[in-house]
């Protein structure tokens, strides 16, 4: 497909709020790029859509709007017009639209400043949202299996969580039920875990599908490093240098391992 000005704003929106899944979609092949850039246009706009205003009822009616969109999608009605519904529509199937129910629902978490109740329920809120968005890219480009995508794209999000806890807190969240150096290390192994589950799958993501996972380059430096120092999480200096990130994505690229 080509670009029209749906999807270089979709691209846009991507590079300018999501730079490390921007640079992973660069670094796939030219022909599942559409796919992704309108998948993570629209992941940045359902995260967006808790935030649009201090009034909850505000934010559930932009949270509604998206999830109103999934129905449009999966139920083959004619989708409402915007620059990153309309691809999405084109390009994602619409059983894989009944995932966007959920991630909406799980959404609804940031309007509010409720803590999770446990880890298992903050696991649940990231498989609803990044495993959701994982399996959805993996099964439109290709075959997959779907619990090892969502594997992978749980062990991602932990990570991308953790990286997002400074944030959060500016923002009056609760992100973490417990703060404690052993429970952001338990975490950060829970992370790492779902990963290696998924890499244990491998044999079951083609490698069309398995261009989805280069969306989590980053994951597994990132989850080690907050288990060995998961006061990192909490003071803002995870993360990783510019010139080993870009080595450990050209690999994968160029590797096709993930």
């Amino acid at each position: 497909m080509q670009f029209d000005e749906d999807l270089i704003a979709c691209a846009d929106l991507v590079r300018k709020g999501d730079p490390e899944r921007f640079r992973a979609v660069m670094a796939a092949p030219v022909a599942a790029r559409p796919l992704l850039f309108a998948l993570y246009a629209f992941n940045i706009e359902l995260a967006r859509a808790p935030w649009a205003s201090a009034e909850s009822m505000i934010a559930e009616m932009r949270v509604q709007w998206w999830r109103d969109v999934g129905a449009e999608i999966a139920e083959r009605k004619v989708v409402r017009r915007h620059f990153v519904t309309t691809p999405l529509a084109r390009l994602v199937q619409p059983e894989l639209a009944l995932c966007i129910d959920a991630m909406a629902e799980a959404r609804r978490w940031d309007i509010y400043r409720d803590p999770f109740a446990d880890m298992a329920e903050l696991e649940g809120y990231l498989d609803a949202t990044s495993g959701a968005l994982t399996w959805m890219a993996a099964a439109s480009l290709g075959a997959a299996d779907e619990q090892v995508a969502r594997d992978f794209g749980v062990g991602a999000g932990v990570a991308a969580f953790l990286l997002a806890v400074p944030d959060l807190k500016v923002h009056k969240r609760a992100p973490l039920p417990d703060e404690s150096p052993e429970a952001i290390a338990g975490l950060a192994r829970l992370g790492l875990e779902r990963l290696s589950r998924a890499r244990s799958g491998r044999h079951r993501i083609s490698a069309p599908a398995g261009v989805a996972m280069l969306s989590g380059w980053q994951a597994s430096a990132i989850l080690r490093q907050a288990e060995r120092d998961p006061n990192r999480v909490l003071d803002g200096s995870l993360g990783l240098g510019e010139l080993g990130s870009r080595a450990r994505l050209a690999w994968r690229a160029l590797s096709g391992r993930w």
